[in-house]
């Protein structure tokens, strides 16, 4: 049986590796793509846009989705989904057929992603076990990107961009095969049990438009941002009165979870725009290959891989979730802070290799915020949760990439008006990004430290009748009365 769980994870590893890939995989292939297909400068960046929008948008309307249908049943679909549209993206002929395929992409990868957690969390009741396997599926998202980097110039140069997407199918596949065997069966609560249509379009349509408000290049986004605020304040206020709201308010009042997800808002953020811009400054300022660059960022997955396989489980288990967090990003804000020192003639060795050493911090940070977002959740709302995570994940890559991106961009062209060199004025703009990706680092790790608290190391203080979290309500405590401790019970904890 324990053979099989690992089995499983294997699987959900899998899915989430193929997700994470294909996020970073086309960037490296988008100037061929270009010049292949016929993109305009602004049409390409939908090639990103249309994937972005889609996963983000649909994440927790496919969260409730596997509380209400199963689990295993929307993870099967979502993977079908997304291998579908990598053939049509593979076997794209126009711009318009490849948005479309993208956009198809992020629907199928938010189906599979906002249940992975909640599949893995049941899998997973025991601490130490459930720590390891956290970590697991932590490393496969962070790594994934730099993987990708190097996979993508590697398949571009040597295949053809069409394989970008192509090399999904056989992956996809292949989970497949082993997913309907492995994954646990559950037949979910059934759509009796709560299927808030009006509450799933409020929220769709309302992080569709919001998302939008940040990627769009024309328009008012001032504009497009307020039918968002106006659209999620529908959906809140029609979460409070319906009789079987999508995302019950309960899950918010948690302080562990609430606080969790808003630290990942901003902790992804600078994490996901430091891989941007830095594989962007390696490219445009010392005019690294695609694969040159992938290469170099190598490191940085290797080190996240060591901590998160090798050490993270064995440190939550000891110190707790939130000790863990604050070390990592404290190694995450050391890492950002020594790029605003970033020289324009910078020698990988001495100014950039010990940055993807300190890189690794991000295998203990994942893991942790992982634990603590997914805590106080109730069995049955164990996919709800996930969605919820998954969602604040990608808002966090989302908002992160296109602030920084904006600010570095703003100072970069101020420099060029006032006649500086290029690659001057390209450095500027990217050690103001790092300085503000350090401080929002900075503000998590504030942040953690007051508003968290690491479950696994309250568990053993607290009755198993009370909540583990302080400011929750019993309906959402952690802790089973039946089995007398959080790492024990087949709720959602954070005992990572």
């Amino acid at each position: 049986m324990k053979q099989n769980r690992w089995l499983a994870l294997a699987v959900l590893a899998t899915g989430m590796l193929m997700v994470i890939l294909d996020g970073s995989i086309v960037t490296v292939a988008m100037p061929v793509m270009q010049r292949d297909l016929g993109f305009t400068p602004e049409g390409l960046t939908w090639v990103v846009n249309a994937y972005l929008i889609a996963f983000g948008s649909f994440l927790l309307l496919a969260g409730r989705l596997g509380d209400l249908l199963g689990r295993k049943r929307v993870l099967l679909a979502g993977t079908a989904v997304f291998v579908a549209a990598s053939v049509l993206a593979g076997l794209a002929t126009s711009p318009a057929m490849l948005i479309a395929a993208r956009f198809l992409q992020g629907v199928g990868s938010a189906m599979a992603s906002a249940v992975s957690l909640g599949i893995l969390v049941t899998l997973f009741p025991e601490q130490r076990d459930r720590a390891r396997a956290i970590g697991v599926f932590s490393f496969t998202g962070a790594a994934g990107a730099s993987i990708g980097q190097v996979l993508g110039g590697v398949l571009t140069d040597a295949l053809s961009w069409h394989w970008i997407f192509l090399i999904n199918v056989p992956i996809g596949v292949a989970a497949l095969a082993l997913a309907v065997p492995y994954l646990p069966n559950d037949r979910g609560l059934g759509l009796r049990a709560g299927a808030d249509v009006l509450g799933a379009l409020f929220v769709t349509s309302g992080l569709m438009t919001g998302i939008y408000a940040v990627v769009q290049t024309s328009g008012n986004r001032f504009v497009t941002g307020g039918v968002a605020v106006l659209l999620l304040a529908a959906f809140v206020l029609r979460q409070a009165r319906a009789r079987t709201p999508l995302m019950p308010l309960r899950v918010l009042r948690s302080r562990q979870v609430a606080g969790a997800n808003a630290l990942q808002i901003l902790m992804i953020g600078a994490m996901f725009s430091f891989q941007i811009l830095i594989a962007l400054y390696m490219q445009r300022v010392l005019h690294y290959t695609a694969l040159q660059t992938g290469l170099a960022m190598l490191p940085a997955a290797l080190a996240i891989a060591a901590v998160s396989l090798g050490v993270s489980a064995r440190l939550i288990h000891r110190f707790g979730e939130r000790t863990i967090l604050i070390a990592g990003l404290a190694l995450l804000t050391v890492a950002l802070g020594w790029l605003t020192r970033l020289p324009v003639d910078a020698r990988y060795t001495t100014d950039l290799l010990p940055v993807m050493v300190l890189i690794a911090g991000g295998g203990l940070v994942l893991p942790a915020i992982t634990g603590l977002g997914m805590s106080g959740a109730r069995p049955d709302d164990a996919g709800l949760a996930s969605g919820l995570f998954n969602t604040t994940q990608q808002l966090g890559m989302a908002l992160g990439v296109a602030a920084l991106s904006t600010v570095a961009a703003a100072r970069t062209d101020a420099h060029l008006r006032a006649g500086a060199a290029e690659a001057a004025a390209l450095t500027d703009g990217y050690r103001l990004a790092f300085t503000i990706g350090a401080a929002l680092l900075a503000l998590s790790i504030v942040g953690a430290a007051l508003l968290l608290r690491s479950v696994s190391a309250a568990v053993p203080q607290e009755p198993s009748t009370s909540t583990a979290v302080s400011g929750e309500s019993p309906s959402v405590a952690v802790a089973s009365g039946s089995e007398g401790s959080a790492s024990a019970s087949p709720s959602v904890t954070a005992s990572s």
